[in-house]
């Protein structure tokens, strides 16, 4: 009760929430906030049980890969000896090699990469291996072929997770901006219930976690704004399954520590979730939830371990409200609800 909880400590810190349709489904009920309880909701929350806190082990548990054993971690920087077999490969210097923030990063080195065009590399509490370079200096394109020699050359005991292209823009006197061409090179998933669906729908990140196999080819979105937009397409079209993330809030709140903006956030998403709820058919199935938690008033700016909320709006089956282990869950609803036999 006295550790991370993302949406309840949100609530707290901005003092108000404003998202009628988030508590009319029971999310913010699910969330720990109370008074909101919302009758006829089905809700609750997800324990993780995989090894990780992160978009990939989210978001693979959910379709039914708990990841039993943890990537590795860098909390000193990568090996020199894995640096330089980058360097050599690219051609090029590296600036970095500590973990730190996206944005603490750029204002440490953001006018040395200026001035000698070498990339930005650093990680995180999590499993990722991230690139960052100034768009006018390094040509994007230029940058993805960097992460994928890093992709490539990144193999156990030196599994990484996530190689994660970060460009930005902007200078140091006017400030620097990290832009939306993000770019995720995740491990090759295992075989899951994305491959049985088969041309599911993914909008943001999400057909990058699982290397695209088993997704439809889409261009990818970078925002919230964008996403939305994205959703109304998906649900006009003739997908089974349709698998979306909206990041803003921990990319550009949660990360920051930022919990009245994470709360504007959930107030802008709420109106865009009560559209899409007025366009389901009985024959749908809308579940909400999230891959993991980003508490912002928490002491550090990375992703936080805690049970997730969840609701569900439509479909045949009813669910108990109550605690679940796992985020596969979502996956054993959605395979319930296309009656998908488990192979």
């Amino acid at each position: 009760p006295h550790g991370p909880s993302t949406l309840k400590h949100t609530w707290e810190a901005a003092g108000h929430l404003n998202a009628p349709t988030l508590q009319s489904i029971g999310f913010l009920a699910a969330g720990g906030i109370p008074g909101d309880t919302a009758p006829d909701a089905q809700f609750g929350r997800l324990r993780p049980l995989g090894m990780g806190k992160d978009s990939v082990t989210g978001h693979w548990e959910m379709m039914g890969i708990a990841i039993d054993e943890p990537f590795p971690t860098y909390p000193d920087g990568f090996p020199i000896t894995l640096v330089k077999q980058f360097e050599e490969a690219i051609g090029m210097q590296t600036l970095g090699n500590r973990p730190s923030s996206g944005t603490l990063i750029l204002d440490q080195l953001g006018e040395q990469h200026l001035l000698t065009g070498c990339p930005i590399l650093y990680t995180s509490a999590d499993s990722v291996w991230q690139i960052a370079c100034h768009e006018d200096v390094v040509p994007i394109e230029k940058l993805y072929e960097w992460c994928r020699i890093a992709r490539a050359m990144l193999t156990p005991p030196h599994g990484v997770q996530r190689v994660i292209a970060r460009p930005f823009i902007g200078d140091a006197k006017s400030g620097w901006k990290r832009t939306e061409r993000r770019k995720d090179f995740p491990v090759t998933p295992p075989s899951n219930l994305s491959d049985e669906i088969g041309d599911v729908f993914g909008i943001g990140v999400v057909p990058e976690l699982f290397d695209g196999r088993g997704f439809r080819s889409v261009r990818r979105t970078q925002s919230n704004a964008e996403h939305a937009a994205m959703l109304t397409e998906a649900m006009a079209s003739d997908a089974r399954f349709i698998f979306a993330n909206f990041e803003d809030f921990d990319m550009l709140f949660g990360h920051r520590n930022d919990a009245p903006g994470f709360a504007r956030c959930l107030e802008e998403f709420d109106p865009m979730l009560k559209s899409v709820i007025d366009q389901l058919t009985p024959d749908d199935l809308l579940i909400v939830t999230a891959d993991h938690g980003n508490d912002p008033t928490d002491t550090s700016t990375d992703h936080t371990r805690e049970y997730v909320p969840y609701t569900i709006v439509g479909g045949s089956q009813r669910v108990a409200n109550a605690d679940h282990d796992g985020l596969m869950k979502v996956g054993e609803w959605v395979r319930a609800h296309l009656a998908i036999s488990r192979p």
